[in-house]
């Protein structure tokens, strides 16, 4: 299926590796000229060659809303201009309301909410004024159901949903469209160190009775990208294999 986005420009963050990596990937295979930025300079060049099409590698950090921001406007030096934007980077660290101390809510939230907003702030006026724009966050299926033992990325990607859901409504009329991508547990590094080397599916509760792959999940951040998803907007979809039980 041709996405309609060949010659698009993206800037795509914490791609070195995982779900960043498979989505910068997608992207680049739908013929769309990537940046991907990460905070090891070998592991970054490394994944910018394995991506190919000319995929740019920046190393940056967007762990804090000015990482986010330094991340898009060297990708938009690079580029020329940004026409999409997926938004990602580590989880905080783990541990419940007993072990968080106060102040490790504040590296949280600028780690998975602030450095969105700082990506968004450096991207959506160029967008507008070109009337077409995409933007794709990776959060967490924890948005809708919180997982036990990572209250700070419950509470920062709960956060994070609520900027987006109202920043799509009010771009909307420019032809930019912004959503959000819940993973459920798919085979990465993030996965491995708080499941384990091999996550078994079946005890984790997966109903598909498979860890998620990477690519499968690449292949929906892409389609959000193009053009026959338009119409598509404010929404946060699951990808978690039905582990999520709920009705809405």
């Amino acid at each position: 299926m041709d996405l309609g986005i060949s010659n698009r420009t993206a800037a795509v963050a914490g791609a070195s590796a995982g779900l960043g990596f498979a989505s910068a990937n997608a992207l680049a295979r739908e013929g769309v000229r990537v940046a991907i930025c990460g905070r090891n300079a070998a592991r970054v060049a490394e994944a910018a060659q394995r991506i190919g099409n000319s995929c740019i590698g920046i190393v940056a950090d967007v762990s804090t809303l000015e990482g986010g921001q330094d991340f898009v406007r060297q990708a938009t030096a690079a580029l020329g201009h940004i026409d999409i934007l997926v938004a990602n980077g580590g989880g905080p660290v783990a541990g419940n309301f007993a072990t968080t101390p106060a102040d490790a809510y504040i590296t949280g939230l600028q780690q998975s909410l602030l450095s969105v907003v700082g990506m968004c702030t450096e991207v959506v006026s160029g967008m507008q004024s070109r009337n077409w724009g995409r933007i794709v966050a990776i959060t967490s299926i924890a948005v809708r159901q919180p997982i036990p033992n990572l209250i700070l990325s419950n509470t920062a990607r709960a956060g994070v949903t609520g900027f987006l859901k109202t920043l799509a409504r009010e771009v909307a009329p420019s032809g930019i469209t912004v959503n959000t991508v819940q993973p459920g547990i798919h085979a990465t590094d993030r996965i491995r160190q708080l499941y384990g080397a091999t996550p078994d599916a079946s005890s984790l509760g997966i109903p598909t009775g498979v860890v998620g792959d990477p690519a499968d999940f690449g292949t929906v951040v892409a389609f959000l990208c193009g053009e026959s998803a338009r119409f598509v907007t404010g929404t946060n979809i699951q990808v978690d294999g039905g582990s999520y039980a709920g009705l809405l």
